[in-house]
């Protein structure tokens, strides 16, 4: 953590100066905002976190319930979205509280009798070190709180404003031309509609989605006819394996999948409840808690489960459905407008709970949005850069629906069922990169470049997020991981890996600092003049020698900016790589130096030899049109 450049800081360094439209931000919601958010959940908090680092920006964001939510129903948290969480700085404190999934347990029927299960296989949750991050269950309520503090603490001094539900919308002409009528649900106005008007709305306003009726979209998509209870609950049991994840599975037929939660005694269980006809799903909704924990009993004989008090509970019925659009703009009218209102997280994409998907997915649409208007609203890029959140995540969400079917089906099979008996335990292991969250590659576009030179950098795939690595800060001589600096301010990351010369020696490193900090065609000369040179782009070098033999008086000045209103020396972007553990070797990089461009959602979005300036430039360019060439 960075901080005391703008001056002493005796206070908690997390709360950042205010600025902008923070310095006197009205109690009251405005008539006229650059971006309103329905929504509290996931997605909605962290867009609006991300936008609150934006100081030029007044985003609200409101929710119909008068406070915060107390209670949430998606508790799993995958290792990409615990790598989302150090970005936004509190990656830590919640692992600190969180429960850690490290292994998975299978029961099964006891082969000499059926209406016993017994224990038949764990497997590690990430035997392929995917991540450094863990596996984790937390509340929900707990990650909104943490964006709610987030934002609260940014330039902006944002915080939800509670008591407004959206009513609808149109959309018009003029620096505002989306009208949203909203109505307020709490206070002295209950009921008492009024009018805002944004320049973009989102709505992450969950599976009935107002704003996405009003954008014409719908959840098209099947249901699987399967119905789960699902309960939080607080119980003493003889079985042994309570605090550990399970996939269990009954020889009398059902099964149910154990999560325990955290705090050391809270757990969940989704119990099956069978097939539901066409007729029946007025009853299985109406299955009382009390049938729910009798079939979960029935379902782990010969052990008991003796339930003392009930957090939440409810019933549901798989259904996997997907909207064909992300935002307002239909297929035909691409080439003419660009969206002005957009859609996330459960709003376009509905499935099961127990892949523990729904929450990690909805937090990486919002990561992928938020800084994209961010950089729309204060002019870095053109409006057209909005036209790829929908092109983006639409894949993203089909892909995943496609996972959880399968997934959602395996669950659900009785154990004669399976073509062999560990085939549950190994579709498991075998997929774990896709649960976890690192699958997602996004598809050349102008913000991912075509995989021309990703031999270069064999381990930073592009299109797929940036895979941290242990290197050493040579200022302080830290051992620190490269990827846990980038943090959720807006900027782009460019990182170059060093060719064998020494620091500030003649080389393809020094020719290419001297370009970055001087050429007019470098993206680094789009950054306004009154800021600071790293404002939009945070550029760090790794060199291959151990730390002790790079000289850091020697490094060029684009590795050691100034900042700050007193002009001081930044010397955390100058690294080298640990003998004991080479990034250089962990992620193929050549030898003779690259560069590798990540943005600022941590989607690696090109790999270049350092001599390749030109194709640099025209990489960003199109992402940097309004200020291109006008030098710091």
């Amino acid at each position: 953590m960075q901080f005391h450049h703008y001056g002493y800081v005796s206070g908690d360094p997390r709360v950042l100066p205010a600025a902008g439209v923070g310095l006197d931000r009205p109690e009251e919601l405005p008539d006229d905002v650059d971006v309103l958010i329905v929504g509290t959940g996931p997605a909605s908090m962290l867009t609006a976190a991300q936008l609150s680092r934006f100081p030029g920006v007044t985003t609200r964001i409101l929710e119909r319930r008068p406070g915060r939510l107390v209670i949430g129903q998606a508790d799993g948290i995958q290792a990409r979205s615990v790598e989302t969480f150090q970005a936004f700085g509190f990656a830590e404190r919640i692992i600190a509280e969180a429960y850690r999934i490290t292994e998975m347990a299978f029961w099964k029927p006891d082969p000499a009798d059926h209406t016993r299960i017994i224990r038949a296989a764990r497997t590690e949750d990430d035997p392929h070190g995917i991540s450094e991050f863990p596996h984790l269950i937390v509340n929900q309520a707990r990650v909104l709180d943490y964006f709610a503090e987030y934002m609260a603490n940014a330039p902006t001094r944002m915080k939800p404003d509670y008591g407004y539900e959206f009513v609808n919308l149109t959309r018009g002409d003029g620096d505002h031309p989306v009208t949203v009528t909203l109505r307020h649900t709490a206070g002295p106005n209950e009921g008492q509609e009024r009018v805002v008007r944004a320049k973009y709305v989102v709505g992450g306003d969950g599976a009935r989605s107002k704003v996405r009726a009003a954008i014409g979209c719908t959840l098209k998509g099947d249901e699987a006819h399967h119905a789960w209870g699902v309960m939080d609950v607080l119980a003493v049991t003889d079985f042994p394996d309570i605090r550990t994840k399970c996939a269990i599975q009954s020889g009398s037929g059902g099964s149910i999948l154990l999560i325990p939660r955290e705090g050391g005694h809270l757990f969940r269980m989704y119990v099956d409840l069978g097939e539901v006809n066409a007729e029946g799903h007025a009853a299985v909704r109406s299955t009382t808690i009390e049938q729910i924990i009798h079939k979960a009993n029935a379902i782990l004989h010969p052990y008991s489960l003796d339930v003392r008090n009930v957090a939440w509970h409810s019933v549901y019925e798989v259904a996997h459905r997907l909207t064909d659009r992300f935002d307002d703009v239909l297929p035909e009218e691409r080439a003419t407008r660009t969206p002005r209102v957009f859609i996330m997280g459960d709003a376009c994409h509905t499935h099961s709970a127990k892949a523990g998907q729904g929450m990690n997915v909805s937090l990486q649409d919002g990561f992928n949005l938020g800084w994209k208007l961010g950089h729309v609203l204060e002019g870095r890029s053109p409006a057209t850069l909005l036209s790829t959140y929908s092109a983006e995540r639409q894949v993203v969400a089909k892909n995943l629906i496609d996972f959880d079917k399968v997934w959602s089906t395996m669950m659900a099979k009785k154990p004669e069922e399976f073509e062999s008996p560990s085939e549950l335990e190994d579709f498991y292991v075998r997929t774990a990169e896709f649960p976890a969250g690192f699958m997602t590659q996004y598809e050349p576009s102008m913000l991912t470049a075509e995989a021309t030179h990703q031999e270069l950098a064999t381990g930073f795939t592009i299109g797929k997020r940036f895979k941290s690595a242990p290197v050493r800060r040579v200022g302080d001589t830290n051992p620190v991981h490269l990827g846990h600096h980038a943090t959720a301010d807006g900027r782009w990351r460019i990182y170059v890996f060093a060719d064998p010369a020494g620091a500030g020696s003649p080389s393809p490193t020094t020719d290419l600092a001297e370009w970055l900090a001087n050429s007019p065609e470098s993206p680094l000369a789009a950054t306004p003049s009154d800021a600071d040179l790293d404002a939009w782009f945070d550029v760090k070098v790794i060199y291959q020698q151990d730390y002790t033999h790079v000289d850091i008086g020697a490094v060029p000045a684009v590795f050691k900016p100034h900042v700050g209103p007193f002009r001081l020396t930044d010397y955390e972007k100058v690294y080298a790589a640990d003998p004991a553990a080479d990034i250089f070797e962990l992620r193929g990089l050549d030898r003779n130096g690259v560069l590798v461009v990540v943005r600022p959602d941590q989607y690696v979005a090109n790999v270049l030899p350092l001599t390749a300036t030109a194709e640099l430039a025209a990489f960003f360019a199109p992402l940097l049109p309004a200020f291109q060439g006008k030098g710091t």
